[in-house]
């Protein structure tokens, strides 16, 4: 499967972690979303990786698997996408995990599929921000900056803009587009309804769907539609 990045607006992401009933994942899928992301800060494992993943391939939408324990490393996926934190305090979540994956899997890594993200997590109530020791007290010089280091320093596809739980500064997140180069902007926190997922497409290249899937599902899945129309609205289809 030939996937472009590039054209990706919308996104649901889906914790293995969590509960999902069959039919509320068929509704997901065959929503219209440009992909689904698989990923969660906690409770992820190879066996709820892998189950998560043979459910969703009954459908034909792009999914991908962000790495966020490499035990949990699920071969089959369209694409894996590696975070690079880079407002971690703790080392491990820059280079350190990366570092041990390649000395294990380095040589059996079919480069195509890998996707590389400047990740800044915003929230520092968050789990991620936790996990990572994630100094989440930033600037909007300081996103710049990190900004510009995923663009440029580090050329990463992908730029990710994490407020995981609460919705964000959309100023911030315009901003930080209007910036980049190289990285496509994605955006992801307190996407509760089409309201705010509309808005968030207006600052973002590509909005991520996650919590909301499990708290109001029928809210989740209008927010396809309104990303969409966000999009024809503005012209950002670049």
């Amino acid at each position: 499967m030939f996937l472009r990045l590039d054209e990706w607006k919308h996104v649901f992401k889906l914790d293995p972690d969590r509960e999902i009933a069959d039919e509320a994942l068929e509704r997901i899928c065959l929503s219209g979303t440009d992909a689904i992301m698989v990923g969660g800060s906690s409770g992820v494992t190879f066996d709820n990786t892998v189950d998560l993943l043979a459910r969703i391939r009954r459908y034909e939408v792009p999914c991908m698997l962000e790495i966020s324990d490499r035990e949990a490393v699920v071969p089959g996926f369209d694409l894996f996408f590696i975070p690079i934190v880079l407002n971690a305090g703790d080392p491990e979540w820059i280079i350190g995990q990366h570092h041990e994956a390649l000395k294990e899997y380095g040589n059996l890594l079919d480069w195509s599929e890998i996707v590389t993200e400047g990740y800044v997590i915003l929230n520092a109530d968050s789990e991620a921000a936790r996990l990572t020791q994630a100094n989440a007290d930033l600037s909007l010089k300081d996103v710049e900056a990190y900004a510009r280091i995923s663009d440029r320093l580090f050329r990463c596809p992908v730029f990710y803009m994490e407020y995981s739980g609460t919705f964000g500064n959309m100023e911030w997140v315009r901003r930080v587009r209007g910036l980049l180069t190289e990285s496509r902007l994605f955006y992801g926190g307190g996407i509760d309804g089409p309201e705010k997922a509309r808005e968030a497409a207006s600052a973002a290249h590509t909005v991520v769907v996650g919590n909301a899937v499990y708290e109001d599902l029928e809210r989740a899945l209008a927010t396809v539609a309104a990303v969409k129309e966000s999009g024809k609205e503005s012209g950002h289809y670049d």
